[in-house]
């Protein structure tokens, strides 16, 4: 196997320093649009090469394919360069993974009711020519979506007999503290990203249908393990919503982020100033004269880059499926499966930041199982249309255990939690 890895931020730096520690592959082809970024993630291990490459060329990502003979193309950029490397990948004849999928568009008469462009249409769009080809592009293989889907799976097959819901629920109690300890604002991942999910109308998938909803909708306070606690959880747009369906028969699916007062409040205000936009607009250059940026990139270059802010972080990180419906025994059941990463551990054991750690160990140990060809496949495929089992098996054997916690099936809400 040799894999290109576009991108090393926060996610791509961790991919490399969790892969070095494995022995599947024949090299990494590290690339990303800095060249020092990627000589820098490059020099984790001998058998990586870094390269410079633009995500938002379709040729470029081919080019750098067939230079260095690449079988699997690994996505750790923003999703606005999804495509670009998607059919970079196809083109060169590369299997093909990635842990967001292609962007969505809301509907333009009644985005808080309808869906529009979805989450992976793009991408599903192409499937048939992808599994013509015998290719495999594995989408959405990250922590949420990823692991999320896996539990999807495995809650399908091992622990259900009828699934009523299949509610992601992400939460965590991390905090960012300055140089002089005081609690400060420092988003833990790409800023980019959670503008874009968070203030898109979250998509619900509900009796054989998908519809929309307005951002922030449906708060209900959620008790996570592992000493995390309750955090209140809205709607939010994301991936599993999209995925789960069309591989796992359940009424519904959602998707609630541990948010936070102040987050809401910051997003409510850069939509009003219309700083989530990421159309370019013409601003004053310090030089003198003109120059042209897109406000969404302003904010991202003045926050924190969330792969420095981990030795100033503490606390935990909790991923997590919690599945209603019937048990095998054809009892209510009500069940929590989820995975929690002290930033503690990570910084200490790989020096990288929990949420960032949390999301790359998942692509790296799908491309094992790949590479082992205990999972394989055709055409455009999510995480929960393979065998579940083998993928929670070697989390664990990653040093990363996951977790079940039975909730209280009768009352429909977790445990010490209230849903409103």
């Amino acid at each position: 196997m040799r894999i290109l890895l576009i991108g090393t931020g926060g996610v791509g730096s961790a991919f490399a320093a969790i892969a070095a520690r494995r022995h599947f592959f024949e090299t990494i082809v590290v690339a990303d649009y800095d060249g020092a970024r990627a000589e820098k993630a490059a020099k984790t291990d001998e058998r990586y090469v870094a390269a410079q490459v633009d995500a938002s060329s379709a040729e470029a990502v081919t080019s750098l394919c067939r230079e260095h003979g690449i079988t699997h193309v690994m996505n750790a950029v923003d999703p606005v360069f999804n495509m670009s490397i998607f059919e970079g990948a196809f083109a060169a004849g590369a299997d093909y993974l990635d842990m967001a999928m292609s962007l969505s568009k809301p509907h333009p008469q009644s985005p808080y009711e309808k869906t529009g462009v979805k989450l992976g249409d793009e991408q599903f769009a192409q499937a048939p020519e992808w599994e013509s080809a015998g290719r495999l592009a594995l989408v959405g293989m990250g922590v949420e979506p990823g692991l999320s889907d896996v539990f999807a799976r495995y809650a399908a097959d091992h622990l259900f007999s009828e699934i009523d819901e299949l509610g992601t629920r992400d939460g965590a109690n991390l905090v960012v503290t300055d140089d002089e300890g005081n609690e400060i604002f420092a988003p833990s991942f790409s800023m980019w990203t959670t503008i874009e999910e968070c203030l898109n109308p979250p998509v619900v998938w509900q009796d054989g249908k998908w519809f929309t909803t307005a951002p922030f909708s449906e708060p209900e306070v959620f008790d996570f393990p592992e000493g995390i606690g309750p955090v209140e959880c809205v709607n939010v747009e994301h991936e599993e919503v999209l995925l789960m369906p069309r591989w796992v028969d359940c009424r519904r699916a959602t998707f609630k982020y541990g948010l936070g007062d102040e987050f809401i409040n910051i997003l409510k205000v850069l939509h009003a100033l219309g700083l989530d936009g990421t159309e370019k607009v013409r601003v004053k250059a310090a030089s003198g004269g003109h120059c042209e940026v897109s406000p969404r990139d302003v904010v991202a270059a003045v926050l924190p880059d969330p792969a420095t802010v981990g030795p100033r972080m503490t606390g935990k990180t909790c991923a997590g499926l919690w599945v209603t419906g019937k048990g095998k025994d054809g009892a209510d059941r009500s069940t929590y499966l989820y995975h929690v990463v002290d930033n503690e551990w990570s910084m200490r054991e790989y020096g990288h930041q929990c949420v960032v750690w949390q999301t790359a160990v998942n692509p790296v140990v799908a491309l094992e199982l790949i590479a082992r060809g205990t999972w394989s496949g055709a055409g455009v495929l999510g995480p929960e249309a393979l065998d579940a089992v083998p993928f929670l098996d070697l989390l664990t054997d990653y040093g990363s255990p996951w977790g079940i916690k039975e909730l209280d099936a009768g009352s429909g809400v977790p445990l010490g939690s209230s849903g409103r």
